[in-house]
């Protein structure tokens, strides 16, 4: 019995069919498949940069580190060598911008606050902060010889969290009254505060007086509507005119459809 010419021939030991592998041997037999080479990620460039500014510091900086996902470099600074340091990140790394100077509390350190200054280069197009702490009692060395502009924020920083600033020559209030007491960004400071003001119109000027509050604080313990309440309160006019439309719609007979 013959059979055809194609079910007679041999089979290949090989065959040059596609292939997902990378790479294959050009001779006959197994194929090769390359290993793929997994490089290690790229270092970040500001932590480069932080690296050089705090070697360049020399001890002004403490600790080195990034926020916002790597996005922006953090500078802990020691508090007596403030200035300088700042003079050598303008002069030095082209941060010559003084764009905020800010306060925060944190009362349960021991030097509970933090001084944070952020800086921007225009010619590199990059952004750094710097923090320091106080007690409230160390004063901050003041940055107004380096940026004028600073005045307006160390007399922020000052009013609201009553942190002081050495060699800060306008030390006035700016936010809050000249007789105001107290430092209100504090997280000590009372929610009512000490006093008030009003105006007197028998003295025919303004006053201040301790504060007095026209009710009792109450504290309400109604359930949230948004777990499950059906009633608020002053909605049951609502649910009454409610139930009595839907007594009359089943007391009135269903009204028979007209012909199309």
């Amino acid at each position: 019995m013959s059979t055809c010419r194609a079910a007679r021939r041999r089979r290949r030991r090989w065959s040059t069919g596609s292939c997902s592998c990378r790479r294959k041997s050009a001779a006959r037999g197994a194929f090769f498949v390359a290993e793929d080479i997994i490089e290690a990620p790229a270092p970040n460039p500001l932590l480069g940069l932080g690296e050089s500014i705090m070697a360049a510091a020399a001890g002004a900086v403490t600790a080195v580190s990034l926020a916002r996902g790597g996005a922006e470099l953090v500078l802990h600074a020691d508090r007596t060598r403030w200035a300088p340091l700042h003079g050598l990140l303008r002069d030095g790394f082209a941060f010559e911008q003084l764009m905020d100077l800010c306060g925060t509390d944190f009362p349960a350190r021991a030097e509970r606050f933090e001084v944070v200054t952020n800086l921007l280069s225009l010619s590199l197009n990059r952004r750094v902060r710097v923090i320091c702490t106080t007690d409230g009692d160390q004063p901050v060395p003041s940055l107004s010889a380096l940026w004028p502009v600073a005045v307006w924020y160390e007399r922020e920083c000052w009013d609201m969290y009553g942190v002081v600033f050495a060699g800060l020559a306008d030390m006035r209030r700016l936010l809050t009254d000249y007789g105001f007491e107290g430092h209100p960004l504090r997280k000590d400071f009372p929610l009512t505060g000490h006093v008030e003001l009003r105006y007197d119109e028998a003295r025919k000027q303004v006053v201040y007086e301790p504060v007095q509050l026209a009710q009792d604080f109450r504290n309400f313990d109604f359930m949230s509507p948004w777990e499950a309440m059906t009633t608020l309160p002053g909605d049951e006019k609502v649910h009454l005119i409610r139930e009595e439309r839907a007594k009359i719609e089943r007391a009135e007979p269903a009204k028979p459809e007209l012909p199309r």
